[in-house]
């Protein structure tokens, strides 16, 4: 067997794998409680197939949460601002178009009977809002009366529970989200349409 042939079936089954986890993401993303064999269909596979990729729906499911987890990791690396405000907030808004986006991986990982799975997909995001929250905090722009930690998990907690119930088509959905995070962070609703209004690409869809 010559290399490029040794080579294929390895190619094949990555190919085969990513096709089932993009099916997996159409499908979930209207129907979060779809079947094994409707996403192997919109797969173009059959469930035989399916099983030789993931053992069962929960695998597939991690592994749905594994790919946008990335995505918004991603973003987390690559979204800072000088100001701590200013990046939190942007940080915010582009999770919520990744999110709206990849709606499957969000409705997955904003289902509370994978909170365990998120958590620990999402380690590198959580670390970026803690660095934020201490920037912010070290600014004089964050509320200090409760500590950082407490803070961090309030701004996840409570972007979770917003993207969880703000539906996709609200209008000015990523300033909604934003003004939420910052309100958590302890910016009060004037400091934040001043920010806005001086960094309106924060929320200006892309």
């Amino acid at each position: 067997m010559t290399t490029t042939a040794a080579r294929r079936p390895r190619r094949d089954a990555l190919e085969n794998r990513a096709g089932i986890i993009a099916a997996a993401q159409s499908v979930l993303a209207t129907d979060p409680n779809a079947s094994l064999d409707a996403i192997a269909h919109a797969a173009g596979l059959s469930r035989r197939a399916l099983y030789g990729h993931f053992s069962d729906r929960e695998a597939l499911l991690r592994a749905v949460i594994e790919v946008g987890a990335a995505r918004f990791n991603t973003i987390a690396e690559q979204v800072d601002h000088p100001d701590a405000r200013v990046a939190l907030a942007r940080l915010a808004a582009d999770l919520w178009r990744a999110a709206s986006t990849v709606q499957a991986s969000a409705n997955i990982a904003l289902d509370d009977a994978h909170v365990a799975d998120t958590v620990r997909a999402l380690a590198p995001l959580r670390r970026r809002v803690r660095d934020l929250v201490e920037r912010g905090r070290a600014e004089g722009a964050f509320r200090a009366d409760v500590p950082p930690e407490l803070l961090g998990f309030l701004i996840e907690e409570t972007a979770r529970a917003t993207l969880r119930e703000l539906p996709a088509e609200t209008p000015d959905a990523a300033s909604v989200v934003v003004r939420v995070v910052l309100s958590v962070s302890g910016l009060s609703w004037t400091e934040q349409a001043g920010l806005l209004a001086a960094h309106p690409g924060i929320v200006e869809e892309r």
